[in-house]
C-alpha cells in the first residue's frame, strides 16, 4: 500500500533534497535571515517525513498482528491493536490537516484586522470580545501577537484593531475567519436590560515577507500623516508624535501603526502592511478575472455574515457556511473556535 501518496510523500522527498543542494554552496550563509528560512523549511520538511513514515510503520504492523489474530485469538495483541486506534487516528487527523493547509499562502503569517460596525458601545464592546477570542486562540496554538493598532472606542471596547498573528500556518487557519461576526445577548449597557445584535467584522490578509512581495508604492501615491499615539479614553501613551498614518490614494487602503515607539519603526511597519494589502487586492484581481473566463463568480464576501453568536434568549454558535454548531458560547468566546476552522477547512456541511 502506497499510504505516503496522499501527503506528497515523493514532493516532500525531492524538495528536501533541493534544499540540502542550496544549504552545501559555499555561499550559502551570505545571507543569514534567508539561509535561516531555508533551514526552518528543511526541518519542517524532514518532521513531517518522519511521521508520515512512522505512522505508515505502526499501520503496517498492526495489518501484520491483525494477520495473526485471523488466525488465533491472541488478548496481548489485540489489546495493543486497541490502544493503537487513539493514537493512529489523532496522527491521521494532523496529517489530514496539514494536507489540506497546502494552499500557496496558508503557511504564512497572517494580518488579522478587527472591525466594530453600526451600533456605537454596543457594536464596540462586541469588537473587544472577538478581539479577545482571537488571542486566546493564539495563546492556545503558540502563536505570537504584534499589535500593529488599536482604535478604541469613547466609552467602552475598540473601533478597530489590527494585528499580526505570527507563527506556521497562521492565515492557513485564520482566512475562514473573515467575514462578519453577529452577536444576539442582553445588553451590558441597557438599563432596561434589552435584547441587542451587534456586529462586527473580521478581515485577514496573508503577510508577506517584504522579499517576496514586487509591488512599488510611489511617494506620490500616498499621504503620511503623523499624530500622537493614543490609549483608551484618549490618554496620551507616548510624550511625542510618533504613531503613523499612512493613505495610499489611488485605492484609498489607510493603514495606521502607533505599536512602536519610534516614528521611523512605525512609519517602516505600516508601508510594509500596506505593500502585504496592495499585493492582496492584486492577487484578488487577477482571481476574479479568471474567475470570470472561467464563468466563476466567487462567494466568498466581505459582508457575507459568516456566524452567529447567541446568548439570549438561548445558548448557541452557528457558522452559516458549514451548519457547525455548539451550545457552549462562553467556551468558543475563549477561544475554543477550532471546531469551526476545522470543519470550514475540510468543507464539511453539516445537516
Amino acid at each position: 500500500m502506497n499510504y505516503g501518496g496522499h501527503f506528497e510523500f515523493d514532493t516532500k522527498k525531492q524538495k528536501i533534497e533541493q534544499l540540502e543542494k542550496i544549504m552545501n554552496e559555499p555561499d550559502f550563509w551570505s545571507d543569514k535571515k534567508k539561509s535561516e528560512d531555508i533551514i526552518n523549511e528543511h526541518n519542517k520538511l524532514k518532521q513531517s517525513l518522519e511521521n508520515i513514515t512512522s505512522l505508515k510503520n505502526k499501520i503496517e504492523g498492526n495489518i501484520e498482528i491483525l494477520k495473526l489474530l485471523k488466525k488465533e485469538n491472541d488478548n496481548e495483541l489485540f489489546n495493543l491493536i486497541t490502544s493503537d486506534e487513539k493514537e493512529i487516528k489523532d496522527k491521521l487527523d494532523k496529517l489530514e490537516v496539514e494536507l489540506l493547509l497546502s494552499d500557496k499562502y496558508d503557511k504564512l503569517d497572517c494580518i488579522l484586522e478587527v472591525h466594530s460596525g453600526a451600533g456605537g458601545t454596543e457594536a464596540c464592546d462586541w469588537a473587544s470580545m472577538l478581539d479577545r477570542m482571537y488571542n486566546r486562540w493564539c495563546e492556545k496554538h503558540n502563536y505570537k501577537v504584534e499589535i500593529i493598532d488599536v482604535q478604541y472606542g469613547e466609552e467602552a471596547g475598540i473601533k478597530s484593531k489590527t494585528m499580526i498573528v505570527k507563527g506556521e500556518n497562521a492565515y492557513g487557519y485564520l482566512k475562514c475567519e473573515k467575514g462578519v461576526h453577529r452577536l444576539v445577548r442582553l445588553s451590558p449597557f441597557d438599563s432596561n436590560n434589552r435584547r441587542h445584535t451587534s456586529f462586527a467584522s473580521i478581515n485577514t490578509t496573508p503577510y508577506f515577507k517584504d522579499n517576496d512581495i514586487s509591488i512599488d508604492i510611489k511617494d506620490a501615491d500616498i499621504r503620511i500623516d503623523i499624530y500622537r499615539s493614543s490609549g483608551c479614553g484618549g490618554q496620551g501613551v507616548n510624550t511625542t508624535d510618533s504613531a503613523v498614518r499612512i493613505t495610499h490614494l489611488p485605492t484609498n487602503i489607510v493603514v495606521t501603526c502607533q505599536n512602536e515607539r519610534s516614528q521611523i519603526r512605525n512609519k517602516e511597519i505600516a508601508l510594509s502592511v500596506l505593500k502585504n494589502k496592495l499585493y492582496n487586492l492584486e492577487m484578488q484581481k487577477k482571481e476574479e478575472e479568471l474567475n470570470k473566463i472561467k464563468g466563476q463568480n466567487s462567494d466568498i464576501n466581505f459582508g457575507s455574515q459568516i456566524r452567529n453568536y447567541v446568548m439570549h434568549p438561548y445558548s448557541l454558535v452557528k457558522d452559516t457556511r458549514t451548519n457547525t454548531e455548539t451550545s457552549d458560547v462562553l467556551k468558543v468566546l475563549d477561544g475554543d473556535i477550532d471546531i469551526f476552522i476545522l470543519d470550514n477547512l475540510k468543507g464539511v456541511k453539516h445537516v
